[in-house]
């Protein structure tokens, strides 16, 4: 058995996308760690994230003992992945990190092909990835056959939600090694209340714009509404990959002033555009954006499935059949004739969240599952 480091922990978080919900979390996180005495790196591809993740790790980097390192890495697997080990290798031997910390599936490969040395550990956060792809698919497939190859390579699990771990162990297997689940925390200061801006639509959305976020199942519930008579307004707030998709598909219902684009914004300054929150995700496992608004005591309505459930609890009534544009219409429209319910349970979320999901709870789960993990190297 090796033995636990007395000394402050090397850590290296490595993640191919540093956005959206994956990058803050391993911000947040480097931010404890580093507060708690320890010496944090980031491994990040150089070819995403654009100037919001530059800037990010520009304000991180002068904390960051062991460096911030851009390489340029592929979303799916490809030839160049050979070109990466090698550069990835040479990072490792340089920087000798007690814990290799991967996030996302992409970087969970590259941490757990590298041979296990003496007083490291290997650390895998899935944070949804190739778990999001049906084993009834070729695609999915290659990637449960690649998490099955690396599994038993894998000195520690970190699923932030009760159902990232479950599906893992459904589609993949059950680890020898040791599984944990840590909730996402936040910060005590998103707790701090939140003004309403002046020219707030009806509803708005805050995230990516990516097909598992289901922005476009939104889009076709408030057409739905508009087509029955009401004469409700949206907030899109954020930016990605669909964007020009969504354009094009409020084009196609005739939306115009209704929906407004704005952009990628500040997560709270997003909830502020719109008096109710909706989160229409067709898949997610512990989405921050959740989090963020029960902290701030926004009225929200929440697709049902992956952990959001997990964040909601007993307060079900807010949560909405996924991937069902009536569904979510008619949840809306219920919201709209009765808007007090629906405060009256952002109150009781954000006392649920306060208590269950704080940034230091994160933090020290996490660092606990490092020092299991090497007491059990």
């Amino acid at each position: 058995m090796a033995p636990i480091p007395s000394a402050p922990l090397r850590i290296l978080h490595a993640v191919r996308a540093p956005v959206g919900g994956i990058f803050r979390h391993i911000l947040d996180l480097a931010n404890g760690q580093i507060e708690r005495g320890h010496q944090v790196g980031i491994l990040a591809d150089s070819t995403t994230g654009g100037e919001r993740a530059t800037a990010a790790l520009a304000e991180l980097a002068p904390r960051l003992a062991l460096g911030v390192h851009r390489i340029a890495i592929r979303r799916e697997p490809h030839p160049a992945d050979v070109l990466v080990w090698p550069q990835f290798a040479a990072l490792i031997r340089r920087i000798k990190p007690d814990v290799l910390h991967g996030h996302g599936a992409k970087a969970g490969v590259f941490i757990r092909t590298k041979s296990r040395r003496a007083g490291m550990i290997r650390v895998y956060t899935p944070h949804g990835g190739s778990l999001h792809y049906g084993t009834d698919t070729l695609r999915g497939k290659v990637y449960a056959a690649l998490e099955r190859a690396l599994m038993n390579r894998t000195d520690l699990f970190l699923f932030e939600s009760a159902f990232a771990r479950s599906t893992y162990q459904r589609m993949i297997g059950t680890p020898n090694s040791l599984v944990r689940c840590v909730f996402n925390g936040v910060t005590a200061a998103e707790f701090d209340p939140l003004a309403l801006a002046a020219d707030a639509t009806d509803i708005v959305y805050v995230g990516e714009f990516r097909y598992i976020k289901g922005a476009d199942i939104l889009v076709e519930a408030i057409a739905r509404l508009r087509a029955s008579g009401r004469s409700v307004t949206l907030t899109l707030a954020g930016d990605g990959e669909e964007t020009g998709a969504l354009r094009a598909l409020c084009e196609r219902h005739d939306l115009g002033a209704a929906v407004r684009f704005i952009g990628h914004v500040q997560a709270r300054h997003g909830f502020s555009q719109g008096r109710l929150l909706v989160v229409p995700s067709r898949g997610d496992s512990m989405p921050y954006v959740v989090i963020e608004a029960a902290a701030a005591g926004v009225p929200m309505l929440g697709a049902n499935v992956g952990g959001i459930p997990e964040i909601f609890g007993p307060f079900t009534d807010g949560l909405v059949l996924s991937n069902d544009p009536q569904a979510l219409a008619d949840a809306i429209a219920a919201v709209l004739d009765a808007p007090e319910r629906a405060s009256e349970r952002a109150k009781q979320l954000r006392e649920r969240v306060f208590s269950q999901f704080s940034q230091d709870a994160m933090v020290e789960g996490v660092l606990t599952g490092y020092r299991e993990a090497f007491a059990n190297h």
